[in-house]
């Protein structure tokens, strides 16, 4: 398979595709879809594309209908599939990608011109929640929340007991809503000891801190399990297993 990275072009027609997911399904979109991928590839073991593939299709752990369309789904798999293998190879190659951040003010403004009036109580605190958020955080959310839900749907990263890899994920975890008070204690912390002067700089943090997680996972990943005997080697002078009474060499180990 090809690992040449998506155009501009074909990000937004992946973006478009993923918005026709049949309903009710919510699929990702292209940022958080780009988010997920990450969290994907750096998970201490390898996951082939039939696992990590339907979860882009449905937030909440929905399946696709048996009768979806064969076309759409195939270009989708596709084009996820290219934008798969270029993140691999930027990072093991160059320890650096390019994440697909939008720019805010190209995010749709439904959900801001909806009025106070149409939003129940855990909207209502949901959305302050959201406003309270510096513009960066903001910023980065769809991507981060991706990166999240690879988490969820694969918990083996997060089971690590490795405070390195904990510490590297409340680096980008801060970009998402602190709900409890022991995660906005996380958030000051982190403001008050590595506050990000931009957008420039918080995206080159959340680079550099996937590429960290990267090479804590890498050993893991790529290990390889080695066949344990049950018990010692045989020798060619040894009486075979098989019980003929003949020595191995001379019965099963003659081949």
């Amino acid at each position: 398979m090809s690992t040449q990275d998506l155009t501009d072009a074909e990000f937004a027609e992946l973006d478009e595709l993923l918005a026709t997911t049949p309903a009710p399904l919510q699929a990702l979109d292209a940022s958080m879809l780009d988010g997920y991928l990450c969290g994907v590839l750096v998970q201490p073991r390898l996951i082939e594309v039939d696992e990590w593939l339907p979860n882009i299709f449905d937030y909440d752990g929905g399946v696709l209908p048996d009768d979806v369309d064969a076309h759409w789904l195939a270009r989708i798999r596709e084009l996820v599939e290219r934008r798969h293998a270029a993140l691999n190879r930027a990072m093991v190659e160059d320890g650096w990608f390019d994440p697909v951040v939008l720019d805010l003010d190209d995010a749709p403004e439904a959900e801001a011109a909806a009025s106070d009036e149409a939003l129940d109580d855990d909207e209502r605190q949901a959305r302050a929640t959201y406003e309270g958020m510096s513009l960066i955080s903001r910023t980065l959310m769809p991507w981060v929340a991706g990166f999240q839900h690879a988490t969820l749907c694969f918990p083996e990263l997060s089971d690590l007991p490795d405070d390195a890899v904990m510490a590297a994920l409340a680096r980008l975890y801060r970009h998402l809503p602190a709900e409890t008070e022991e995660e906005k204690e996380v958030v000051a912390t982190l403001d008050r000891e590595h506050p990000l002067k931009d957008l420039d700089d918080a995206i080159e943090e959340l680079v550099v801190t996937v590429a960290d997680l990267c090479d804590l996972t890498q050993e893991q990943r790529y290990r390889v399990e080695t066949l344990r005997r049950e018990g010692p080697k045989l020798g060619r002078n040894d009486p075979c297993h098989c019980g003929s009474g003949r020595k191995y060499k001379q019965c099963h180990g003659a081949n």
